[in-house]
């Protein structure tokens, strides 16, 4: 034999070679297969409290994001509110500034609202739709049935979704 057969194992050596012990006896094999369920019920217990502690932050975090959803959306409309305020405060103010005033703080909600995606239903003149609509009285009329032909109150959809519907009269066909 050379050196190089010394260092390989033989097909014999390999079958008796195993990473487990080898165990001669019933109570030994016993003994292995106990530790082996022991090992497997920690590991069971492991995953078990993890997934609890998962479960725990889910629901932790869908809290705190509920809770804080509107923490941005309310820091824009104070600056809104300290607008109005200080209009408010103002002692010798005429007509035309307080309409100035009151201009430039529909311009900063209307910014606010398109920070956040809150946009108008544009109405008049459009088909009802009530999805986004809601009539309040038909009025008969020389345009086409169904037309709105006022806006009571605007309408306004947050994302496309619609938050209010738009108050709305609508045309009908004249009676003959």
């Amino acid at each position: 034999m050379n050196a190089e057969d010394k260092n390989t194992p033989s097909a014999d050596d390999l079958e008796n070679h195993s990473d487990q012990p080898t165990t001669s006896s019933p109570e030994e094999k016993l003994k292995l297969l106990e530790e082996k369920l022991v090992e497997a019920e920690a590991q069971v217990l492991y995953v078990k409290a993890e997934g609890e502690n998962i479960r725990k932050r889910s629901v932790e975090d869908i809290d705190k994001a509920r809770k804080f959803a509107l923490e941005r959306f309310s820091g824009e409309l104070l600056s809104v509110k300290d607008s109005l305020d200080a209009a408010l405060a103002v002692e010798n103010a005429n007509l035309e500034s307080y309409k100035n005033g009151v201009e430039l703080t529909q311009k900063q909600l209307i910014n606010v609202f398109e920070k956040f995606g809150i946009n108008e239903i544009n109405a008049l003149g459009e088909k009802f739709d009530p999805n986004q609509h809601q009539a309040i009285s038909m009025v008969e009329s020389e345009e086409e049935p169904n037309k709105i032909l006022t806006v009571l109150q605007k309408g306004y959809l947050l994302n496309e979704r619609v938050i209010r519907p738009a108050l709305v009269t609508v045309s009908k066909t004249k009676n003959a």
